[in-house]
């Protein structure tokens, strides 16, 4: 059986900087910071660390997470694990990383980790003995491993930068992780592109091996293929079998079954025309169709035709004009997947259709609003008029405005600055330049900003 340890891992990384010296510059850089009260202004530069760990530690400090706590804390019990488990779409890939990780890790002295998309981890397995190892600190399935809560860590801080890292010993925020090197890689619904989840190698130096960011990609991308087959699979199979569709109980959207084999999105942020995602095939969507997915994906209970025309039309509007719409996206919906036909009287979505920003809703009520943040890509059909779709844009806007101004980092805020409808928000800049330090470069243009603004509410 091929074992993760790779000759690779004895030779020094590129660069001539040896596993020993990346150590002690870290190291080093936990005795600076602990003498700043764990307090980490951008200003502060700390030599030989790698700037994605400083930023990474910067995060860190300005979310309280604590370094001395040694463990991490417990976000679900048994029960709500297993249930959770069982409905999450990654658990249709975990033969694929048994086959290509799990069973080498035995060998090789690994863990590995499947965790969700805000960082809980879902399951842990691998070597036995080092298992016991890792309960001391807490790296057990259904504990919280995001960054805002144990610091910098490969899957909490792959997470949160949306791709593969290697975390080696003291790069590590908390000390009782120092012991620990990990390799963790994000992963993303091969149809839709939202986020899934995180795919993490736990153990000594060989985690961090060269080679062995690479082999978690190319699992990542074979779970992602495998995830796609069985979609295509299972589309086809209910094209072929109609008369057996028919006459089977179907398995009703939500149950653990549906959700494992698939994960059907609707795309809606920063975008006028939604993407729809179902069975392994997308489809581009008109404005009208968008508006109304969009409502009925986020009124799961159904709506009657009355009460989608309200939250459709701006103005007083015919049902009838609802129903000649309705047979249109019928016509499209069932060249994609007959299931996905909505309902009517009430019409309803039968499938379990995730928006992106339900997604979004989800990590912010979480408090995970960097996460939010990385799929926010935009306002709720930013042009739509729909009355329905106005009220929904302005929540979710208004929720991770809101998040960003009580608890984003410097770095948060200004990333969501650059959006465009924060394009002329004063306050979001002003606290942006109360969290970065005096000397920070970054405040130049926020400076400039509040002034073009001064000037243009002036005129």
């Amino acid at each position: 059986m091929r074992k993760l340890v790779h000759p690779a891992a004895l030779l020094p990384p590129a660069g001539g900087v040896t596993a020993a010296l990346r150590q002690k510059h870290a190291s080093a850089g936990h005795e600076e910071l602990d003498s700043r009260g764990l307090v980490f202004p951008d200003s502060l530069h700390l030599p030989g660390l790698s700037s994605l760990i400083q930023e990474s530690w910067r995060r860190s400090a300005e979310l309280h997470a604590n370094p001395d706590n040694p463990e991490a804390p417990l976000a679900m019990d048994r029960d709500e694990l297993e249930e959770y488990r069982r409905q999450h779409p990654l658990a249709a890939i975990m033969p694929v990383i048994h086959k290509l990780l799990v069973l080498p890790s035995h060998d090789s002295g690994m863990l590995v980790a499947v965790g969700d998309e805000v960082g809980r981890l879902l399951w842990v397995e691998g070597d036995a003995a080092l298992q016991r190892r890792a309960e001391g600190m807490m790296f057990v399935p259904g504990a919280d491993w995001s960054e805002a809560t144990v610091g910098t860590s490969a899957p909490g801080t792959a997470l949160a930068l949306g791709r593969g890292i290697q975390i080696s010993g003291a790069e590590h925020y908390k000390r009782s992780v120092h012991p620990w090197s990990c390799t963790a890689v994000p992963f993303h619904d091969p149809d839709s592109g939202a986020l899934l989840g995180v795919v993490d190698i736990t153990g000594t130096e060989s985690a961090v091996a060269p080679h062995t960011l690479s082999l978690v990609e190319a699992t990542v991308a074979a779970a992602q293929a495998h995830l796609r087959v069985e979609r295509l699979q299972r589309a086809a199979a209910r094209q072929s079998s109609p008369s057996r569709r028919r006459n089977s109980t179907p398995k009703t959207a939500g149950t653990p079954a549906a959700n494992s084999l698939y994960r059907n999105s609707l795309q809606l942020l920063g975008r006028d025309q939604a993407l729809l995602s179902i069975d392994g095939r997308t489809v581009a969507l008109s404005a009208r169709h968008s508006e109304i997915l969009a409502l009925l994906s986020t009124h799961p209970e159904g709506l009657n035709a009355e009460e989608l025309c309200t939250l459709l039309y701006p103005g007083d509007a015919s049902t009838m004009t609802l129903r000649a719409e309705m047979v249109r996206l019928r016509k499209v919906l069932q060249q994609l997947n007959p299931d996905a036909v909505p309902e009517s009287r009430p019409y309803r979505v039968s499938l379990d259709l995730v928006p992106d920003s339900g997604q979004v809703l989800n990590c912010l009520q979480r408090g995970a609003h960097r996460i939010a943040l990385e799929i926010y890509r935009g306002a709720v059909l930013p042009r739509s008029e729909a009355p329905g779709i106005v009220e929904l844009r302005a929540r979710v806007s208004a929720l991770m405005r809101e998040a960003l101004l009580t608890d984003g980092s410097a770095e948060s805020l200004l990333k969501y600055a650059a959006l465009p409808e924060a394009k002329d928000d004063v306050d979001v800049r002003i606290a942006a330049l109360k969290l970065l330090a005096p000397r920070s470069p970054k405040r130049a243009a926020v400076v400039a900003d509040l002034e073009r603004l001064d000037r243009e509410l002036s005129a």
